[in-house]
């Protein structure tokens, strides 16, 4: 057997593992309203969601769609 047989697998892994860091880190950073990249269109975009959109990766006890106005608009 060769030595670098064993090894594939650790590769693999460690690739796939980077690879989800990566994507959920630009997940994060085009998807959140709290992250502005453009301050001159849009200083504020936070103020711009729907109580119905879902900002979050995942909601284990919230229906986002049955959710009501309970702030004010700006």
């Amino acid at each position: 057997p060769s030595l670098r047989t064993p090894l594939i697998p650790l590769f693999v892994f460690i690739g796939a593992g980077g690879t989800g860091a990566a994507l959920y880190i630009m997940r994060l950073a085009m998807f959140n309203p709290d992250v502005c990249w453009d301050k001159k269109n849009n200083p504020e975009p936070w103020n711009k969601l729907a109580p119905t959109d879902q900002y979050k990766f995942y909601s284990v006890n919230v229906d986002y769609s049955k959710l009501k106005k309970d702030r004010p608009d700006f």
